[in-house]
């Protein structure tokens, strides 16, 4: 099967890469290289440096490859840029996937699987863990965004009949993961732990989230794409972490040995977040795998040989 992931030289984007070639499928990637990384694109993929805004080049780029479905990863991710520059978010978010289900449609793409957002959609909710039934009340323009996808690929799906997965993910954290970003707490930890440089925990540590390892994720996709999921599912594991027990974890670990030192809390980051999975697990038998503490092992062992 062809198929077109988008910001496959990201985290996500290039292990689902890796997963899809290992199946045997032709896989494209595009990626406007503004946070991926050379050395997470897979050299059996047919790759484009190229920006989802762009239409045109996208359209032709779905054309050449006679692209059959498309897993969607590129995005704006960071919550607290989203709030500095709601525009930029904006454009990235919404008009870039406008144009991923457009040329869907166009081309005669049979499906698309799309990263959506657990936590940021829903806001902080008083059910936990949260289903996907939840009333939607983002905080943050990256939620709102996310939220407009998926009324996006709803309407594409109801006038146009263009098949979608939407997986709202929890917080995905693993190898390969930015360490030099905003977002992504685990792999800024990682990274300055196992260099001995200090950490800084946003407010008093106590907001919550829910942490679902990378691996777990990528099944998730693969299982979409190739499988006949449709509709909007959580991708997540039903347990909650504080970020002062991910410092503690990854201290420990790491053999670190430093002190929680905290800073001021950021505009636009919920309090606490837990997703239920139980939809999806009744509809593919999906589940996560891996335990936290065992993924945040295997974390600092990646980050560890990249030092």
């Amino acid at each position: 099967m062809n198929i077109l992931v988008t910001g496959g030289a990201g985290f996500i984007g290039s292990h689902i890469v890796d997963s899809l070639i290992s199946k045997g499928h032709n896989v494209v990637i595009i990626d406007n290289m503004l946070t991926g990384q050379k050395d997470l694109i897979n050299p059996e993929a047919k790759f484009y440096q190229e920006d989802i805004r762009n239409l045109e080049k996208l359209n032709h780029i779905i054309k050449e490859n006679k692209i059959e479905r498309i897993c969607h990863q590129a995005a704006q991710l960071d919550v607290r840029k989203s709030v500095e520059n709601p525009q930029f978010d904006a454009e990235v978010n919404i008009i870039g996937t406008i144009n991923i289900f457009e040329l869907a449609k166009r081309n005669g793409v049979a499906k698309v699987v799309f990263a959506s957002s657990g936590g940021a959609i829903y806001g902080d909710t008083d059910i936990m863990p949260t289903t996907e039934d939840h009333p939607e009340e983002p905080i943050s323009p990256y939620g709102i965004t996310k939220l407009v996808k998926e009324k996006y690929v709803h309407y594409y799906k109801e006038i146009y009949n263009l098949d979608y997965t939407a997986l709202r993910y929890s917080n995905v954290y693993g190898p390969r993961q930015n360490a030099h970003g905003e977002a992504g707490v685990v792999a800024i930890f990682t990274d300055r732990m196992l260099r001995g440089e200090q950490c800084y925990i946003n407010g008093d540590g106590e907001n919550t989230r829910d942490f679902v390892f990378v691996d777990d994720v990528v099944e998730a996709n693969v299982q979409a794409l190739l499988g006949d999921l449709s509709g909007k599912y959580n991708i997540c594991t039903e347990k909650s972490v504080s970020i002062n027990q991910v410092f503690d974890i990854l201290n420990q670990l790491s053999g670190a040995n430093l002190e929680r030192v905290h800073k001021e809390a950021k505009l636009g980051e919920q309090k606490h977040s837990c997703l239920s999975y139980q939809k999806i697990n009744q509809a593919i038998n999906w589940q996560p795998k891996v335990e936290i503490k065992e993924g945040l092992a295997k974390t600092i062992e990646y980050f560890r040989s990249k030092i």
